[in-house]
């Protein structure tokens, strides 16, 4: 019951930041609700430490009681993969298949290889060396770009059409596969089992192709009973049932969720939305989705800012923090970059396609969780008590908030240089 309270403060705290950022300021809510949550953290940190604040080991244990990791992989995940989704055009995603299909599956192994070979190469030189299969965990995790920043911060800002559908097709199919490519190497790194390469590419079948049919099969059950009621609530009732049981029975198959609520949603949002929904249905079907996309949204940014709260830094910390971001933007714009080359040998693209693909590849929750699944004890650095989770992690936490920070808000040049070669 703790938990369920704290959830409910910290969703009141997001809606205020998000009304008062409406009423006088003009950045988009979820970076607003990310920055003032961090300076929260870092003020209470700061009265905590110095004793002035009472009340911080109760806060600190409040944060951790609502364990982040579940509530977004377990909880979240699937409304605002479905959400996101429901809002994809399929004849444009189509239009843009095969381009979407390399930055999900090509780019994603290429970034967390080269994510993995750079980092194993530079943490010797700060004192921190890591063995490879845990510099190739970061590089996993990392590497695939998360649907829910993307979505929330540059889709609404109007980039090209051929952009935005390589931006927003990436970030939801590229986050399913991403996690079957970590759940892979951290069974690897931590399992007392050797996995075989047919282990690892029988793993990567079931989860990712399970996931599409399992997703496909949603859609088609969800849309046969959409077509068989006319009871506007009922067809609210039936799409929510897909991202909480539908979602739930994924992971109990051992399918990938992310991937079968994309589906699911993309089905929904261009079949049955189209075919089998009233004019008043739509505005009310939209209506929902809308509001439960923004309120999930601001609670997990808000979130995010948050689990910066009560943990211990040591002077190294600094030092990952500095190399993770370049070296994570580096690899990005590389793994892009290079299947633009093949790309540009049999269609046109906008000359700035590389940069907003590269800059507007955001990092969000789903990295953090992914992070804080690493278990702790593996030491790196006894003397000081430094272990691969808290590199792992602290790594994470940079690259997160810098991708939002600092690329969320300034990727609106980028966009706008964009639509004059369109013009």
């Amino acid at each position: 019951m703790e938990t369920y309270y704290s959830l409910c403060y910290l969703a009141a705290l997001a809606m205020l930041i998000a009304y008062v950022n409406s009423r006088v300021g003009s950045m988009q809510s979820t970076i607003t609700i990310t920055a003032a949550s961090i300076v929260l953290s870092l003020i209470m940190m700061v009265l905590g430490t110095a004793g002035l604040l009472k009340s911080y080991p109760h806060i600190i244990e409040s944060i951790y009681a609502i364990n982040f990791k579940n509530v977004l992989l377990h909880g979240m995940l699937g409304f605002l993969l479905f959400a996101g989704g429901l809002g994809i055009n399929l004849k444009n995603l189509a239009s843009q298949g095969a381009e979407i299909a390399i930055l999900a599956l090509f780019s994603t192994l290429l970034s967390s290889f080269l994510v993995a070979t750079l980092l194993w190469w530079l943490l010797p030189f700060i004192g921190l060396p890591l063995n490879f299969i845990y510099c190739l965990l970061f590089g996993a995790l990392i590497s695939p770009t998360d649907p829910i920043a993307v979505l929330a911060i540059v889709k609404k800002m109007n980039a090209p059409e051929q952009i935005a559908i390589q931006v927003e097709g990436e970030s939801l199919f590229n986050d399913g596969f991403g996690l079957v490519i970590f759940v892979s190497v951290f069974g690897i790194a931590f399992s007392q089992e050797t996995m075989s390469a047919a282990a690892i590419s029988g793993l990567f079948l079931q989860e990712a192709g399970g996931g599409v049919l399992y997703g496909l099969v949603l859609g088609l059950v969800a849309n046969y009973l959409i077509k068989n009621t006319e009871d506007d609530s009922l067809e609210l009732l039936v799409s929510l049932a897909i991202p909480t049981a539908g979602f739930v029975f994924a992971e109990q198959l051992g399918v990938s969720g992310a991937l079968a609520m994309v589906v699911a949603g993309i089905f929904i949002g261009n079949i049955t939305r189209e075919q089998h929904f009233t004019e008043a249905s739509k505005q009310g079907f939209d209506n929902l989705w809308h509001v439960l996309e923004e309120f999930l949204n601001n609670l997990l940014f808000l979130l995010i800012g948050l689990v910066l709260i009560g943990f211990v830094f040591h002077l190294e910390d600094l030092w990952l923090m500095l190399l993770a971001i370049p070296l994570v933007l580096l690899s990005r714009l590389l793994s892009v970059a290079i299947p633009y080359i093949g790309f540009s040998a049999f269609k046109k693209y906008n000359p700035m396609s590389v940069a907003i693909l590269t800059w507007g590849g955001l990092r969000g929750g789903l990295a953090l969780a992914m992070a804080m699944s690493v278990p702790a004890g593996v030491m790196v650095l006894p003397e000081k008590n430094i272990d691969v989770r808290e590199i792992i992690l602290v790594m994470t936490y940079a690259v997160v908030v810098f991708s939002i920070l600092v690329q969320g808000t300034s990727i609106v040049p980028l966009i706008n240089k964009s639509k004059s070669y369109d013009a």
